[in-house]
């Protein structure tokens, strides 16, 4: 792999101040991308002060190793403070080739504790703060396809193995992020018209939302330096960067797990186990039709993305 595999790409990506999103930037322009660092500098939870020092100290990051970046503290949820971003991105570099969507927040409950705010501030920042940025970035790239074809950009967004397999206690995130991941699909379809392919990633890694989870699971560090940690937020970024390269065009629609070394492509819902009766359904009847369908149908996957074993 070329070590200037992203060289001249303009590339936006939310929430890169910290953890998973800072990787990604720093990849991104060891490539040779010219990158927008959007963080809102906030707590993980969404509250509290915000502040643009995160974003600026991985902009210095990237001057500091000779390449270009800026930063930028737009709420990405807010409509038009997405547009000020992707504007952004445009006005200073001319264009924007790739978008990854990587702003997200937590605030876990189970469904019988959860509040409304608690429920509305997790989708707030990350269904909607994938949207509004997607929607400006694509109006864009609608733009340039009208004036020169085919414009070869990349939207990457960040969707959750809870989000595709349902994590209990979750259920503001995983509805969330489940809903991203069909948002990328439909954006996979609906852009590859302008030459824009639209892939989504779930990493597993260690991070401010993710370090209390690992550190009941005593995953926090494997203790020593010359060890591969496969929780490292760094480990993702590679996959990430190829999929916002120029080398990734055939690649459209997909969804992939990645956890240390380890690429795991998500199989979507599909049509299972089928019986049509050619007429309305008597409901008294319908115990001895849907049991058998169940019985022929795999069960869900668990919560590690793996179909128990039914033998």
């Amino acid at each position: 792999m070329s070590d200037r595999l992203c060289e001249g790409r303009v590339v936006v990506i939310t929430g890169a101040g910290r953890g998973v999103g800072r990787g990604y930037a720093l990849e991104f322009a060891r490539l040779g991308a010219k990158v927008v660092v959007n963080d809102l500098g906030g707590s993980g939870d969404g509250q509290g002060e915000t502040s643009l020092d995160p974003a600026h100290g991985v902009v210095q990051e990237i001057v500091d190793a000779g390449g270009e970046a800026v930063a930028d503290g737009h709420d990405v949820a807010d409509f038009e403070g997405a547009r000020e971003m992707i504007e952004l991105a445009i006005e200073r570099y001319g264009q924007l080739d790739v978008l990854v969507n990587n702003a997200g927040i937590l605030r876990d409950r189970t469904i019988v504790n959860m509040g409304i705010d608690e429920w509305d501030s997790v989708i707030r920042v990350h269904l909607r703060g994938t949207f509004a940025p997607t929607h400006w970035a694509a109006v864009h790239w609608r733009e340039r396809a009208k004036a020169n074809g085919p414009v070869g950009a990349r939207l990457i967004n960040t969707t959750s193995s809870s989000g595709l397999y349902s994590n209990p206690g979750q259920a503001n995130y995983a509805a969330a992020k489940a809903g991203i991941a069909s948002l990328t699909i439909v954006a996979s379809r609906e852009l590859e018209r302008y030459g824009v392919t639209a892939n989504a990633v779930y990493p597993t890694a260690l991070s401010r939302l993710t370090e209390d989870v690992f550190r009941k699971a005593g995953r926090l560090g494997n203790g020593s330096e010359n060890e591969f940690y496969d929780l490292d937020p760094d480990n993702v970024a590679p996959l990430v960067a190829w999929l916002g390269s120029k080398e990734s065009d055939d690649v459209n629609g997909r969804v992939f797990g990645v956890r240390g070394g380890r690429i795991v492509v998500a199989n979507g819902w599909t049509a299972g186990p089928t019986i049509d009766n050619s007429a309305r359904w008597d409901a008294a009847s319908l115990g001895e039709v849907i049991r058998p369908l169940i019985a022929d149908a795999p069960a869900n996957a668990g919560t590690n993305g793996l179909v128990p074993n039914s033998a």
